[in-house]
């Protein structure tokens, strides 16, 4: 058994070679093996309504860890084909992600050097794109939506499926705009989503500013789901502020998007669907220590309007970062934020994509310490 597992490994390797080192069969084409290993140690309290706390290997760290491929091709005369397969994954149990695809993003795109990008499959949305690209997005030097980030919440959890995507960068300018398809038949709104989004983002500049507006279909009935952001970021030496705003609105009848990242029930378990809006500011202050090291302080301010006036509710979070790079991949870090909710807002999802342990009192802690390395 063990020499027909090491031929079988053998022939394995050998047949992916040619993959993974790229340019093999033609001159113009490569694949990229790439991800991010990334594991901590998290404290929290509160975690349950007796208001025990916990304390363990946590999903991931201040990243979720992932695997990816991707992939292009020169077609000449400026114009090249791409895709791009990646799957999360839980360090501490070795797992694939249960509440993402196992290809969590599936993109094929063709893009040229003077139009930009046309990109079909799952991907971020442009909502979370408009964060990004105007630069107002907490912690920028860290690969994004992490364990602590609750813009990603007010996000719509950033990725949508069956979505045809387009990008452009002229000079300073960025743009983006996006239509995912519900796929409903008779009802060809249903479960869609569509928006767009712009940012001025010059390279090296000291200012970058953006936006983005995006409207969801619920899948079942048709309501509608609305958010937009907008904000900006400032760069002095190696200080950075930050500052940005995001409402979401839902319409009363809003339960269901199939082509988001939540079922409908953990939707309505994680309370995103009972309010009518939530308003959210969030600012930030990142410091460059040298190469090595950076620390970030950021707030943010949560307001819900409920459905009704019994799931109305407030938060106040704030967070404390330091990062050091014991490598150009790798580095360790040490986190702490507290939070304090209000009416609803109290067990509702309001951490970000990678979350655990949902707030179950009025107040909740946690801190982390973690190694990541990226490859």
């Amino acid at each position: 058994m063990t020499m027909v597992s090491k031929r079988h490994l053998f022939c394995a390797c050998a047949a992916l070679a040619p993959v993974l080192t790229a340019t093999t069969a033609h001159a113009q084409s490569s694949v990229t093996l790439y991800g991010i290993v990334d594991e901590s140690v998290r404290y929290m309290t509160h975690v349950n309504k007796n208001g025990d706390s916990s304390v363990g290997l946590g999903n991931g760290g201040m990243s979720e860890s992932r695997w990816g491929l991707r992939g292009v091709e020169d077609l000449g005369g400026g114009w090249s084909t791409f895709f791009k397969l990646e799957n999360r994954f839980f360090i501490n149990s070795g797992q694939s992600d249960p509440t993402l695809p196992f290809f969590n993003e599936a993109q094929i795109g063709v893009q040229s050097s003077s139009y930009g990008k046309l990109i079909f499959g799952r991907m971020p949305n442009v909502l979370i794109e408009g964060i990004t690209i105007g630069g107002y997005g907490s912690n920028p030097w860290i690969p994004y939506d992490f364990s602590f980030q609750p813009e990603v919440t007010m996000s719509g959890g950033i990725w949508t499926s069956n979505q045809v995507q387009y990008q452009a960068r002229t000079h300073d300018l960025m743009f983006s705009a996006a239509y995912a398809f519900g796929g409903v038949a008779g009802h060809t709104s249903y479960g869609s989503q569509f928006g767009a989004a712009a940012a001025y983002a010059p390279h090296g500049g000291p200012v970058n500013f953006g936006g983005a507006y995006e409207e969801t279909r619920d899948s079942l009935n048709g309501s509608t789901a609305k958010a937009w952001t907008f904000g900006a970021s400032y760069t002095w030496d190696q200080t950075r502020f930050a500052l940005g705003y995001i409402v979401n609105r839902n319409d009363p009848g809003f339960s269901n998007f199939a082509n988001g990242p939540f079922t409908a029930p953990v939707l309505a378990a994680l309370k995103y669907t009972d309010f009518s809006r939530r308003r959210m500011i969030l600012g930030g202050i990142t410091q460059q220590v040298g190469a090595a090291w950076h620390f970030a302080a950021n707030v943010w301010r949560t307001l819900q309007d409920g459905k009704t006036h019994a799931q109305d509710g407030s938060a106040w979070q704030y967070q404390l970062v330091a990062d050091y790079n014991l490598s150009k991949r790798t580095d360790v870090y040490v986190e702490a934020d507290y939070a304090l909710y209000r009416g609803d807002l109290i067990g509702a999802q309001l951490q970000g994509v990678n979350g655990v342990g949902l707030a179950q009192k009025g107040s909740q802690i946690g801190m982390m310490a973690g190694l990541r390395h990226l490859f």
